[in-house]
């Protein structure tokens, strides 16, 4: 097994995407890049602890490859905001990628120029390449939130804006 660290605003929008497919064995939310050990929500949702809002995914390599998990990430977000995602703001909420190792980190730069050299976005492409750090797991209501609470996630993904974006930018 392996892991996959992204960050793409919203962590609970990140989620659904890499649901129910083959090879992949879990999806945790949580937070990953800051200082403060074992930040809560709280904390971090002020964007001063320097944690990312990120979903890490364990997954078999062999049945589910870190190049389609790229593949599936990249259109989750807006790659040229630098300041967050969508309706939410602040450095916690920027998308980046952590890298668990050399392998994962050739495959993200890869990925990375390829999307710059389709020049499908006008601004360039913010989105960070980072080593990951120590990741730590959200609480307990966060995992599998769309599930949880279908009305409120459905209602806040809503009025987040990224599902316009992804259809007008992504799905062209």
């Amino acid at each position: 097994m392996q892991k996959a660290t992204f960050a793409g605003g919203c962590f609970w929008c990140m989620v659904t995407p890499f649901e129910d497919l083959p090879g992949i064995h879990s999806i945790v939310s949580g937070y990953m890049g800051g200082e403060l050990e074992n930040p809560t929500y709280e904390e971090v949702k002020k964007g001063t602890t320097g944690h990312y809002e990120v979903v890490q995914i364990t997954f078999d390599d062999e049945l589910f490859s870190y190049k389609k998990l790229l593949e599936l990430f990249w259109p989750q977000i807006d790659p040229t905001d630098p300041d967050g995602q969508f309706q939410d703001r602040g450095s916690q909420y920027r998308a980046a990628i952590f890298v668990h190792n050399d392998s994962q980190l050739k495959e993200a730069m890869e990925s990375k120029e390829k999307l710059i050299e389709s020049n499908m976005f006008k601004k360039p492409i913010v989105t960070e390449i980072l080593q990951a750090t120590t990741f730590f797991e959200a609480e307990e209501y966060h995992q599998d939130y769309h599930k949880k609470n279908p009305k409120h996630y459905k209602e806040d993904r809503a009025m987040s804006g990224r599902d316009e974006f992804i259809e007008s930018n992504w799905k062209k």
